[in-house]
Formats: C-alpha cells, structure tokens, sequence
C-alpha cells in the first residue's frame, strides 16, 4: 500500500518537472507580453472569455498570429490594431475612444450629469 502510494507520487511529481511550455518564445519578455495580451483580448467565439480562457480553435488561431507578430517585432498596440481591424473593436476588452466608441465612453457620464440636474431643481413639495 505505500508503494503505492509512492509510486503514485513519483508519477505525478515527474510529469510536472519534464512538462514544458505549449508556446515557443525568444526570451522572458516575450512570453510576459503574449500572457499580458491574451488577457486583454476576447476570444470571438466565447461569449465573454479572454483568449487566456478559451481553448476554441479560433482562439489557438490568433494565439499563434500573436506569438507570430510578437517574433516580428511588432507592438502591443500594432498587435491590438492588426486583431481589431480583423475581428472588430469588440475583441479589445478597452476600445480606443473613435466615432464608433463616442456613446460607450460618453453616456455614463451624460446620465450622470442628467441626474444631478434632476436631484438639484427638483420642486420641494
């Protein structure tokens, strides 16, 4: 029975130390950058799940375009434009503020505004 119990544990400890990294990556840096986007990205199949959480196949897709453009040398922000212009400003969790975006940013305020105008001339009754 502690045999078992070892032999158990042998085999679960030396799967997690020969494991290795799904992703390829130059440097440190690198990977740091690719785990940062995926969380800021929307994965276009899920309803509301980053590409960090989804394993749909379109999500893997623009998983690997980023590691692509990430070994290009481009940006984050040139990264965010290339998938926002493919997939639509909805794929960013924060999008830009452009004509498209004016009622998402400004709205919040208006009705705040609104409200404070509606508490302050009220009539006393």
């Amino acid at each position: 029975m502690l045999i078992r119990f070892f032999l158990l544990l042998s085999m679960i400890f030396s799967n997690l130390t020969i494991s290795e990294s799904l992703y390829k990556f130059d440097s440190a840096e690198d990977e740091k950058r690719f785990y940062s986007l995926i969380k800021e990205i929307r994965c276009p199949k899920c309803t509301s799940g980053s590409l960090a959480s989804s394993n749909a196949p379109v999500s893997e897709d623009i998983k690997s375009k980023i590691i692509e453009l990430i070994k290009e040398g481009k940006s984050n922000q040139e990264i965010k434009e290339f998938l926002s212009d493919r997939f639509g400003n909805q794929i960013l969790y924060n999008p830009g503020l452009n004509k498209d975006t004016y009622f998402l940013w400004f709205t919040p305020g208006l009705f705040l505004i609104i409200i404070l105008l509606i508490f302050f001339f009220r009539k006393k009754i």
